[in-house]
């Protein structure tokens, strides 16, 4: 076989890789257009501001629980900290805005420069460290961080959270303060994001990752600088997550210790484990899927907790994977059955 039917899997009548990948693109791109206008459509065809605060909500937690991902499903790195940075992007844009008053753009830039600093200073330490420890040391430090956002009153006000509301001033003839404009802002920087995410996932840098999840010695033997992939993509990762951050800092007027807590991490990986991690909308299947949950079964019963239990025993025990991924593999057996079929 030459070197170039090596290239196209034997068959030399198929497109290059370079042609497949830039189709592949192309697609993404066309269908995050689509779901965009879909997102920007609801408004006009339903009236219910609650469903508007459901998909607002969903842009924030999913883009943080997909960022989530690029770590735990396509690099093997498990993490119980990454809560920080959405709790960080909150903090930062809120801080930004009340000190500074600023365009929302700048503080939005501003919020991002500050969360890849505080990542790689924090990802210089963890990433060289195994699997195990890894996910701790990362809950330690947001553990740390959530401290200092108690203690830090004057910078923070503590467990009030920051008072007083967060500015939004018009900026490009959008005006935050306006539901409807909040609400497309949320739409778009959810759609950027996760297509951003889309690109780096399918990207060689993407199938590197995955190359070091699967057996990071064997990517260290061949060249590869294992510690350096891993530092980009928890960088990476924190500016997704802190985006997710802002959008709810926008939503609520504010930023609160909760939303840098433990918790918020545990939420994060259990939305991975409701959407499955081996689909790239996993997370954003999981994260509808518990806003869902949340939102019916706090209004039927004080104990979300034991429904949340039976939930997690379902798809531990009873589907041992997430919804996507469960529908992924469902769908291509039946396609393997028809095709042996005849």
């Amino acid at each position: 076989m030459t070197e170039l039917q090596a290239e196209r899997g034997g068959d030399l009548s198929a497109p290059p890789i370079d042609v497949k990948s830039k189709r592949l693109r192309y697609i993404d791109l066309l269908i995050a257009i689509a779901a965009f206008a879909v997102l920007a459509s609801l408004p006009f065809l339903f009236s219910s501001k609650a469903l508007l605060d459901f998909v607002i909500r969903c842009a924030a937690f999913g883009l943080f629980a997909t960022s989530l991902n690029l770590l735990v499903g396509y690099t093997g790195m498990i993490s119980f900290g990454h809560g920080m940075f959405f709790g960080l992007g909150a903090y930062g844009f809120g801080l930004i805005m009340q000190r500074t008053g600023v365009p929302v753009p700048v503080a939005f830039l501003g919020t991002l420069v500050l969360t890849a600093v505080v990542a790689t200073a924090i990802g210089a330490i963890c990433v060289r460290l195994k699997e195990i420890y890894f996910a701790f040391v990362t809950l330690a430090f947001q553990m740390l961080i959530h401290s200092i956002i108690l203690s830090w009153v004057s910078l923070t006000g503590g467990d009030q959270g920051l008072r007083g509301g967060i500015p939004r001033p018009k900026f490009l003839g959008i005006d935050p303060t306006n539901h409807i404009h909040l609400y497309i802002m949320s739409c778009a920087l959810l759609v950027i994001g996760l297509l951003l995410m889309r690109q780096i996932a399918q990207s060689p840098f993407g199938y590197t990752l995955r190359m070091i999840r699967d057996n990071a010695s064997r990517a260290s033997f061949i060249g590869i600088d294992v510690w350096r992939a891993k530092l980009t993509i928890f960088v990476l990762s924190s500016l997704f997550a802190s985006t997710g951050g802002i959008i709810m800092c926008l939503f609520v007027s504010g930023a609160y210790p909760e939303f840098a807590y433990w918790t918020i991490s545990g939420e994060g990986i259990f939305i991975n484990l409701l959407g499955g991690v081996t689909t790239f909308l996993g997370p954003m299947v999981g994260t509808v899927l518990l806003l869902t949950l949340n939102d019916t079964v706090t209004r039927l019963t004080e104990h979300y907790g034991i429904v949340l239990g039976i939930v997690i025993l379902f798809f531990a025990i009873g589907l041992r994977k997430g919804l996507m991924d469960f529908a992924v593999e469902w769908y291509e057996a039946r396609r393997g059955d028809k095709e042996r079929a005849p």
